[in-house]
């Protein structure tokens, strides 16, 4: 009997259920950041749009859509572009060139109510122009001089504790770009 009951149970797989996952890693191309986000700043809105329809010059239905826009904005420097010479011989590290900011700013728009009614539908176009606009809004508000100007002084400072080294070994620190202003280099 349990000769039978085993041979039964190994036949029919009547012990639990088997589960197989097949896993696969594609891997394109790995290469080396040099970039430096030396500042992030993230805002948030909300932003009322009604959309109203007029019959000789009354209103007859509107619609709302309140939207929220939640937008990251990030100054960073490539440091690939970065150049420097040694002048070992009179202890100088010579900057010749140093990056623009690269400014990115990431918008993302949730629509958090809309009234639709019966008669006035809001269509797929209509939602598209109001997170568009919500959008162009939101990169309208962010002031870009002032951002770049806090990211070079950040800039400056993180350059300033990477060149510890050098001005612990006695080596003066020369800007020929004339980016780099007066923080300690």
């Amino acid at each position: 009997m349990l000769l039978l009951f085993f041979g039964l149970k190994s036949c029919l797989n009547l012990g639990g259920k088997t589960e197989k996952s097949d896993y696969y890693i594609l891997t394109n191309q790995i290469s080396k950041m040099n970039k430096m986000v030396v500042l992030e700043q993230d805002i948030s809105s909300m932003q009322k749009t009604k959309m109203s329809y007029e019959f000789f010059g009354s209103e007859m239905t509107s619609n709302n859509i309140i939207t929220y826009t939640k937008t990251n904005a990030q100054v960073s420097y490539d440091l690939n572009k970065m150049k420097m010479k040694v002048d070992s011989i009179n202890k100088k590290l010579i900057i010749t060139e140093l990056p623009d900011a690269n400014i990115r700013i990431t918008p993302s728009v949730e629509i958090q109510s809309m009234d639709d009614s019966f008669f006035n539908r809001i269509s797929e176009k209509d939602i598209k122009n109001v997170t568009q606009k919500a959008k162009e809004t939101a990169v309208k508000s962010i002031n870009q001089n002032k951002l770049r100007d806090e990211g070079h002084k950040q800039l400056m400072e993180n350059l300033n504790n990477i060149f510890v080294l050098a001005k612990a070994l006695n080596y003066t620190i020369e800007d020929q770009t004339g980016k780099l202003g007066v923080l300690g280099l």
